[in-house]
Parts: C-alpha cells; structure tokens; sequence
C-alpha cells in the first residue's frame, strides 16, 4: 500500500520559493499559535504569522512505509495565506519567503529582519491614517457652515481693501 503524501507549494509574487510532491507532514503558526498538517486533514484557510513553516519531506523507503523519515525543510514567511485542500495539497501564499535548512539561523535573522520590516510598515500606515484623518477633519471645518470664519476684509465692516 502506498502512503498517503502532501504536496506543498510556497510562492511570493515572483517565485516558487518551495515545492514538494512528497510531504509526511507540515508545521505552521498563525495568530492563535502552532498547528500541523497531516495527510487526509480537513480543507483549511488560515492567515499566517511571521514564522516558520516546517515539513519533513519522505524520502524513498519512508514513500513505502509511511513513517516520514525523510529530510526536515523549512522556510520563514512574512505573513501569508495557508489552503490546505482536498487533504493532499497544500499552497502558502506570502508577500516574502526564505527557504533553508538551518532552522536557528533562519529564526535568528530572517524572522527578525521580518519582523523589522512589519513594524516599520505599522508605522508608516499609522503616520498615513493620521495624516488622512487630519486632513479630513480640516476640510469637515471649512464645509460646516456653523463653523465658518468670515474673511479678515469683511470682519472689520469693510468692503474689502477699497480706500
């Protein structure tokens, strides 16, 4: 009897950061913490976190007998999209990938500069939304009648700079 396997693909806008047609099985962390995928699981859709997705990919005896002794992989995400679907494919969408094999050098540097980059992205769209709001409510007080300032020529009484 041949053993069940995943097939797993991991894309950004640009590249096919990693693909697998012979996967035991899968780790993944999104905002309510950890998860593993297995084969068979039921069709998902979840947002991921900046972390690290892990799969052990079997190699040709394990292919036989199912007990995923194959190779660990893993490759850190800047956020992203998981589908698992008809519980033998699995698709990670994401803006950002970095594929290794040492799994403290990519928790170490690529999560890291990730989760710079997320921060300083916060920060900017929290600068952007001031910005608009700002902006908002200074044409609001030009447009509400009740709060209209007269020009400086007609509130002397003045018909403006005529002598």
């Amino acid at each position: 009897m041949t053993a069940r396997l995943l097939d797993l693909v991991i894309t950004t806008p640009t590249a096919v950061v990693a693909r697998s047609a012979a996967v035991t099985h899968l780790r993944a962390e999104d905002d309510s913490g950890a998860f593993g995928i297995l084969p068979g699981h039921a069709d998902l859709l979840t947002a991921l976190s900046v972390s690290v997705v892990s799969w052990r990919e079997a190699d040709d005896n394990a292919k036989a007998d199912e007990n995923g002794t194959g190779r660990e992989r893993h490759c850190a995400v800047r956020g992203g999209v998981l589908t698992v679907s008809d519980g033998a494919r699995i698709a990670v969408a994401t803006r950002e990938a970095v594929a290794g094999d040492d799994l403290a050098a990519l928790e170490r540097d690529v999560l890291t500069r990730f989760r710079q980059e997320r921060a300083v992205e916060g920060e900017a769209r929290g600068g952007a939304r001031r910005l608009r709001l700002a902006a908002v409510r200074h044409i609001l007080s030009y447009l509400r009648p009740d709060r209209r300032t007269a020009p400086p020529s007609l509130r002397d009484g003045g018909e403006g700079d005529a002598p």
